[in-house]
């Protein structure tokens, strides 16, 4: 993929419409997690410090094309100005009247805010007039939000078709990482899957048996597998109707040469809930009433010698649950080990999904790993190879 680069934009005195993912977790009006926010500081600091007047674009909740006043950016403001350690202006709309008079009111180096742009229709249905009139206010376009990239919106794939389009720092970054997990990576490549089910995760697995060198499967989505190998599962979360599934991805990825690495011991109660009683048993011992709740010493210690044969990690999707200690003790183990790898030189590891950032930051590890998207839906998409629409309309 080839991008046009940011460094080379003559940025002095132009409108430059940035869209950024300000969708932040809200109560009463007050952001309670200001990690989007700060994601923005770089492509911000970088265009107004260049005389660029700084047009902020984004969305905020599901108003469905409705002016809804609970969920107006206009919270987003005084946080961001704090952080920016500068005035924020707002615009009322992002279009029309009140965005011309955001934005007439800027000087260079200015940053505004304009009104959520899922209050009109058009931007989910990338309407061609909508898409115009937010282009009227720009002279640039720059996106910067890799976790709205998986759709098709006027704010995310129409205006880089009318305006000079270039990805933002924040979203380069992401394009690096990912390439360097998955699109050119340096081998031997391993994946983590996790999480509840396989059915969430079908094209996923699809995909990665075809390219990585190993991938470890758990979660209660590793049952589906166990159970489609003949193996008791007992009253665990199991997918028992998609067992061909399983064994048809087990057969592809012993044709691509990917060898599947499923648990061969596991953690088990009879509920989850802190403090019950526990045992560890081998895949033979699993009782009726059982529930197989993490990976097993033995299929951790196997995960960690991968890791160790590894040049590349690529993980999404925790592999027990993590939420309920103990069952956090195989998804914390195996983050350490790929901290410790990172932090050695010997490992490139990239993470993401809302459990894996949920899973790391448990661990404490988040902050040790080479790269963790944010970006949710977009970053599964990217993994399950699909073409992201904010990504290819930045193509050059």
């Amino acid at each position: 993929m080839t991008f046009r680069s940011l460094e080379t934009a003559d940025l002095a005195d132009k409108r430059v419409l940035v869209r950024v993912d300000f969708n932040v977790p809200m109560e009463g009006g007050v952001i309670t997690d200001d990690t989007r926010l700060r994601s923005a500081l770089p492509t911000i600091h970088y265009l107004s410090s260049k005389g660029a007047k700084v047009i902020l674009l984004a969305h905020f909740d599901r108003p469905k094309g409705k002016r809804v006043p609970e969920m107006s950016l206009a919270p987003v403001v005084a946080p961001l100005s704090v952080l920016l350690s500068q005035p924020v202006l707002f615009g009322e709309d992002c279009i029309g009247e009140a965005a011309y008079k955001a934005v007439a009111a800027l000087e260079n180096g200015d940053v505004a805010v304009l009104e959520n742009l899922r209050f009109h229709p058009g931007e989910e249905a990338n309407d061609p007039a909508f898409v115009t009139e937010l282009a009227a206010i720009g002279d640039l376009y720059v996106n910067d939000a890799f976790s709205a990239a998986h759709r098709a919106h006027a704010s995310t794939e129409g205006l880089a078709r009318l305006l000079p389009a270039y990805p933002g720092l924040a979203m380069r970054r992401e394009l690096d990482m990912l390439d360097a997990a998955l699109g050119k990576p340096v081998k031997p490549v391993l994946g983590i899957v996790g999480g509840a089910k396989v059915s969430t995760k079908l094209d996923l697995l699809n995909n990665l048996v075809r390219k990585l060198d190993r991938l470890a499967i758990g979660g209660g989505m590793a049952n589906t597998f166990l159970a489609a190998q003949g193996h008791d599962v007992g009253g665990s979360l199991c997918e028992h109707d998609l067992g061909d599934t399983a064994r048809e991805i087990m057969a592809s990825a012993k044709a691509a040469g990917c060898e599947l690495l499923l648990p061969v011991d596991v953690v088990v109660a009879r509920e989850v809930k802190p403090g019950t009683a526990t045992r560890t048993c081998g895949l033979e011992e699993v009782k009726a009433g059982d529930l197989i709740l993490d990976a097993g010493p033995a299929t951790v210690e196997r995960l960690l010698a991968a890791m160790d044969a590894s040049k590349t990690l690529i993980w999404n999707g925790p592999l027990g649950v993590f939420e309920v200690p103990p069952f956090d003790m195989a998804t914390v183990a195996a983050a350490k080990h790929a901290a410790a790898l990172v932090t050695a030189g010997k490992l490139v590891a990239v993470a993401g999904g809302g459990d894996t950032v949920s899973a790391l930051n448990h661990a404490g590890m988040a902050g040790e790993m080479t790269f963790v998207s944010t970006a949710g839906g977009a970053f599964l998409e990217w993994m399950e190879g699909k073409v992201l629409p904010g990504v290819a309309a930045l193509e050059v």
